[in-house]
């Protein structure tokens, strides 16, 4: 059975496809066969991103890691035959879902292995996980939790395993560490009222829009022909590295 990696929350910008196309091309890169799938039907950004790497790749003649790309199907359960097209070549699978709740996305965190949730560090996105009092008091969990909550119960009757949940704290700045420092301890609480872990994910950096038109990753530069590694593109494979050893996943060491 292939791993299967879920990328989602219900909220837009928060970097889910930048997340999704990193981890996917990291494992790949790594010699792991790595399935993917786009259920944000409309916006397509980790489909059109893997367009622009195939494009990329074609016309520069390289080879660059690649994941396998599938398409959801129509009718009742469109996730399902996907899934069992790629499982018979996949070590891991990786489902980019919409900022959005869809039945789609509600079916694809029913199968996931590892639950990815990229968070923006600001309350605005906290709200996504837990309702908060002015004073700084969790009320109760939001949508999204209770969505995965539902999921963990559905999964847990089927007789699957458990969910591992990682919230990533992307674009965590410099500045404002005051917030920075609530954001944190009010994740650190909830994390252990509702069962996830933290983990830093990606700073804000330009790097990351300039490489989507070519389809690259952090991991590209080089093929791509960037002689010169700045000091913001050597943090940012740390920060990837880190994202990978973190998410603990089955088979897999950090080679890069």
């Amino acid at each position: 059975m292939a791993h299967i990696i879920v990328v989602g929350n219900e909220k837009g910008g928060s970097g889910k496809s930048t997340t999704s196309m990193h981890v996917a091309t990291a494992l790949a890169r790594m010699g792991h066969r790595v399935g993917g799938l786009d259920l944000d039907v409309r916006q397509r950004s980790f489909g059109r991103y893997l367009e622009n790497r195939a494009a990329f790749r074609a016309r520069r003649g390289i080879d660059l890691p690649m994941p396998v790309m599938a398409q959801v199907g129509e009718g009742p359960d469109p996730l399902t035959p996907a899934l069992e097209l790629l499982e018979r070549q996949c070590d891991f699978i990786l489902l980019d879902c919409p900022g959005s709740h869809t039945k789609l996305s509600q079916m694809a965190h029913t199968v996931a292995d590892t639950l990815i949730t990229p968070l923006n560090d600001s309350f605005v996105d906290f709200d996504l996980l837990a309702r908060l009092s002015p004073e700084g008091e969790v009320l109760g969990p939001s949508i999204y939790a209770e969505m995965v909550w539902n999921a963990r119960q559905l999964r847990a009757q089927a007789g699957a395993g458990p969910i591992d949940w990682l919230v990533l704290r992307n674009r965590l700045g410099t500045q404002q560490m005051h917030n920075k420092r609530k954001v944190g301890g009010a994740l650190a609480a909830l994390s252990k009222r509702i069962g996830f872990r933290v983990s830093p994910g990606f700073s804000e950096r330009v790097i990351f829009r300039e490489l989507f038109p070519n389809g690259l990753t952090l991991l590209d530069l080089k093929d791509a022909g960037t002689e010169t590694m700045s000091m913001s593109h050597i943090a940012a494979r740390q920060e990837l590295r880190d994202l990978i050893g973190e998410l603990r996943l089955p088979g897999v060491a950090v080679t890069f």
